[in-house]
């Protein structure tokens, strides 16, 4: 028999900001059962449930992965319910209509030789509470000998299709031409499904038969170029994609221009009449001084600090959500659009938001939308193979001596108005610039995020911290 605490301790894998993460070599049966195993010890200690919903994206090594949960499950005296290839905010939905537990097997936009497993209570995302209790709880399980096939439960895709068009018009879209930039995102055959649907002419592009490690944080050149391309080919009024297992949302408007994550957030929020938010420290202060909404609070990065946060907001406003940097977008409430009620989905979600954001437009451009917002622009990149440890060491001789360390950056003649270490380290400058410094929560790099009143500028914030950065270490 093998112990669950043991075999995950072993594994070389731990939790990120986003589920727990390592190369494929790490996730081999044993270590996916174990982490099965314990996921179900901990949720039964809360839930009553007989089943457990599964779902993969499209990297070559995540069914092989999902039979080795399902086998763990069916250990544990559960019966797996194989969801096939979706996006995780689909697993999640429907596994919450049916107040099951999921496990998503999917490793988001990181390169194809990493994956991960998400895991969703009956009641939404874990907490990082949960994270902790699994990877230190204490259960037997016999190894994993043999794999089975599993069969397509395609339900899953059609609830979450479902969702969106019994709340949308279906001429939402109508006279519209819509662009799904494929790749190989869980979601790829369902976006064009659900568009079509709502009155859209879709167009598909780039489908690729590998993987594609889109980050919607840090769209590539690439992309930029690709996008300006199609809507002078294809006469788009929108593109729309994804990251790997579709919570992620890339949205580029008539001229090709990808929307940051957290400002289609912002309108997508608007449009909803959200009361309140819950964002990240890292988001485009836009959000406060749109006066959009009568609350808002930052967070520490990551969902499941944002997810926490919706315990403040529901003791004050009928209607809340979140949103990361990235674009994901947590609906914490039910929503009523028009007449009809929008479930909570208080995981991240890219369709919500571009949907959000289209009906806001109306007949007019994505592009004008933005022209009303506080004209502030955010840009981020990263130091790639740069040890946590030294991010840390780093970060934390800078929060001593802040005003010395923005001088050995290059940023001579300002001042600090701001310290705010809620995570990393974010200084707010007396020109009204900020930048923004944090190890990465699943890899090791360090981040750098910036903004200012020009995008010109946060992209030159960026590129003047870390080159003195890598000159400092």
């Amino acid at each position: 028999m093998l112990n669950t605490m043991d075999v995950i301790a072993n594994s070389g894998i731990a939790f990120g900001t986003s589920g727990a993460r390592g190369l494929v070599t790490q996730f081999t049966s044993d270590v996916c059962a174990a982490f099965t195993h314990a996921f179900i010890a901990q949720m039964r200690i809360t839930f009553q449930f007989d089943s457990i919903a599964i779902g993969i994206d499209n990297r070559p090594s995540s069914l092989n992965m999902a039979q080795a949960c399902a086998v763990a499950a069916q250990q544990a005296g559960l019966t797996p319910i194989f969801y096939g290839v979706l996006p995780t905010p689909a697993l999640a939905y429907v596994a919450m209509q049916q107040t099951i537990p999921a496990i998503m097997v999917t490793g988001s936009h990181i390169p194809f030789d990493r994956n991960g497993l998400k895991f969703y209570r009956p009641d939404g995302e874990i907490s990082k509470q949960d994270e902790f209790a699994i990877i230190h709880c204490e259960t037997e399980f016999e190894a994993i000998t043999s794999l089975q096939v599993l069969t397509v439960n395609t339900s899953g895709a059609e609830a979450y299709i479902k969702r969106y068009t019994d709340v949308f018009p279906t001429n939402l879209l109508q006279g519209k031409r819509i662009g799904i930039y494929q790749h190989s995102s869980a979601g790829r055959d369902l976006y064009n499904q659900l568009f079509s649907a709502l009155g859209a002419e879709v167009i598909t592009l780039e489908r690729t038969d590998h993987f594609v490690p889109i980050d919607t944080e840090a769209v590539s050149a690439e992309d930029k170029a690709k996008a300006k391309l199609w809507v002078a080919e294809h006469q788009l009024d929108a593109i729309f994609s994804t990251d790997g297992d579709g919570d992620r949302p890339l949205l580029a408007d008539e001229q090709g221009r990808w929307l940051r994550g957290d400002i289609l957030c912002l309108l997508a929020a608007h449009q909803l009449e959200l009361e309140a938010l819950a964002v990240p420290v890292s988001c485009n202060t836009a959000i406060e001084s749109s006066g959009f909404f009568n609350t808002v609070i930052r967070t520490r990065i990551g969902s499941p600090y944002v997810i926490a946060a919706f315990d403040q907001l529901a003791a004050g406003f009928n209607s809340y959500g979140g949103f990361e940097a990235n674009g994901g977008f947590l609906l914490g409430s039910d929503v009523t659009l028009g007449a009809v009620k929008l479930a909570a989905l208080p995981t991240r979600d890219a369709v919500l938001p571009a949907l959000a954001v289209l009906a806001l437009a109306g007949h007019g451009a994505v592009s004008a939308l933005q022209h009303n917002l506080p004209q502030r622009f955010t840009a981020s990149d990263r130091i790639t193979n740069f040890a946590t440890a030294k991010s840390q060491q780093l970060l934390g001789l800078a929060a001593a001596a802040p005003e010395l360390f923005v001088q050995q950056l290059g940023f001579e003649g300002l001042q600090i108005t701001e310290v705010n270490q809620t995570d990393g380290l974010r200084l707010s400058l007396s020109n009204q610039n900020i930048i923004h410094l944090r190890p990465s929560g699943n890899a090791p790099e360090l981040r750098c995020y910036a903004e200012a009143t020009s995008e010109i500028e946060a992209i030159a914030l960026v590129q003047q911290c870390l080159n003195g950065l890598t000159e400092m270490v």
